[in-house]
């Protein structure tokens, strides 16, 4: 579904990403880890064409968008829930969600309305509070649901589980495998690399800017330079 192939991105002199490749089978959930800086937001930013890359090509369903605008990758089933989750604040739920859609004339938004507040139900219950008012699970919630309103074929999760309690950590992840189950391909990043390797089928794992290794999610936790670097030398199913 996705194929990244020598992609190389800059902020002015600094070279945030050296050249990685890889692969998105559809159906699956791809996981990128790392320590912070990386460059796993970088890569996020690059495919969902927030940033230029300086070299490289992206290619989505077997059409090369590299070139593309944002929206455009929007309308072609690229959806970002970003890092922070920048969901618009002084907005209401209900138009934060709206705005999920706003690519979209078809007759089932309303539909789709339904079914993310179904999945959320805290969101139906908040449909009219400010976005900016909302706990930061609910937050996060909201920028899921939102990135569902665009129809994705490809959902991209920058660090989902950032700054919330374990349990909140544990619902999100559980809808993650929920919405991988009904059919969208999901791309995340996480620092949360035991939770992240629990729900993934392949993982990257990337320093400064190189992807240094990959493999099966069950691979990487049997590999003991992961487990030393990212699950503090030892770990339990």
């Amino acid at each position: 579904m996705l194929t990244v192939k020598g992609l190389e991105a800059y902020y002015g002199n600094i070279r945030a990403l050296k050249g990685i490749d890889l692969d998105v089978k559809e159906g699956s959930i791809v996981t990128i880890i790392g320590a912070n800086g990386a460059g796993k937001t970088t890569t996020m930013k690059a495919i969902s064409g927030l940033l230029n890359p300086r070299n490289g090509s992206i290619q989505f369903m077997g059409q090369d968008i590299t070139g593309l605008r944002p929206d455009q990758r929007v309308s072609m089933g690229i959806s970002l829930v970003p890092e922070g989750r920048a969901i618009l604040s002084g907005m209401s739920v209900l138009e934060n969600l709206e705005m999920g859609a706003y690519h979209r004339n078809d007759q089932e938004v309303k539909q789709d309305l339904e079914n993310v507040m179904d999945r959320f139900p805290i969101l139906r219950e908040r449909i009219h509070q400010a976005g900016g008012t909302l706990s930061g699970g609910q937050q996060q919630m909201l920028a899921i649901a939102r990135a569902l309103m665009a129809r994705p074929k490809l959902l991209l999760l920058d660090e989902p589980s950032m700054g919330l309690a374990p349990l909140i950590v544990a619902d999100i992840f559980k809808i993650i495998q929920e919405i991988n189950q009904e059919g969208t391909t999901v791309l995340l990043v996480e620092q949360n690399v035991k939770q992240a390797l629990k729900i993934a089928d392949y993982a990257y794992v990337l320093e400064t800017g190189k992807i240094v290794t990959s493999g099966t999610a069950d691979e990487l936790l049997d590999d003991s330079r992961v487990v030393e670097a990212y699950l503090g030398g030892g770990h339990s199913s």
